[in-house]
């Protein structure tokens, strides 16, 4: 079974502008995939199809084996958890823990489970002494962070994160990056952060005008000079990929 299967997938927003023409991408269990592409490649639109938030004008989407649709659409948001580059679009209880336990609230835990979900999402994310905390309050790592949180409370088999590392300090950066790293669960990393995706990720898809003009390695992906000049990515100076 595959974790993702998306075929011929065309998103054209109401004002006529296209957005995805065509994309297919398949994606197996356990996999760490960036998604990388110029402003405009698609990139986000794709997430925001994995899970319901947008609904494809034509094609397919499929998460482990389930196709998405109105009826299925409830089940795969629990499968499938969005964490968006910006905090304050899952952050909005008055303290941490009540943020976290927000999602699996609204999908029926409630009592001791609930409780030792937000304990386990937490202390994943290395924010337990924090849980009491006005969000307002916390780092702008410590933020992105938390809402991780917020996803992982929901046990999802996939995890899609927008831009993860933008906006941090070199800490906090390095403090994401092991979070992640010592997740268990399949996930797609939008980025234009190209040593991230090289460190996180074992597998690279490049987008530009919403359709996949490269897949492969991520260090076969970033080593190919050519290929990221041409749709406007560059790897930042002195960096080199070992492939």
């Amino acid at each position: 079974m595959t974790a993702i299967r998306i075929e011929a997938l065309r998103y054209v927003y109401p004002d006529g502008q296209v957005a995805l023409d065509g994309v297919d991408l398949t994606v197996a269990p356990g996999e760490r995939i960036a998604v990388l592409g110029p402003n405009g490649a698609g990139k986000t639109t794709l997430m925001l199809h994995l899970n319901g938030v947008l609904t494809a004008t034509s094609g397919t989407v499929e998460i482990c084996g389930i196709p998405l649709h109105r009826k299925t659409v409830q089940e795969l948001r629990r499968r499938v958890g969005l964490v968006f580059q910006d905090p304050d679009d899952q952050l909005f209880m008055p303290t941490v823990a009540q943020d976290v336990a927000f999602g699996p609230a609204n999908f029926g835990l409630h009592g001791d489970a609930l409780a030792a979900r937000v304990s386990r999402a937490l202390q994943a994310v290395s924010l337990t002494e924090h849980a009491e905390r006005t969000p307002t309050h916390l780092s702008a790592g410590q933020r992105r962070r938390a809402a991780l949180a917020t996803v992982l409370a929901c046990e999802p088999d996939i995890l899609v994160l927008d831009e993860p590392s933008a906006n941090l300090d070199p800490v906090a950066r390095r403090e994401l990056a092991e979070t992640l790293a010592g997740l268990d669960a399949t996930m797609l990393i939008v980025t234009h952060d190209l040593p991230y995706a090289a460190q996180l990720c074992q597998r690279a898809v490049v987008m530009d005008r919403g359709v996949v003009v490269a897949d492969g390695p991520v260090t076969e992906i970033l080593s190919d000079a050519e290929l990221l000049a041409v749709h406007r990515l560059e790897l930042p100076w002195g960096f080199s990929v070992t492939t």
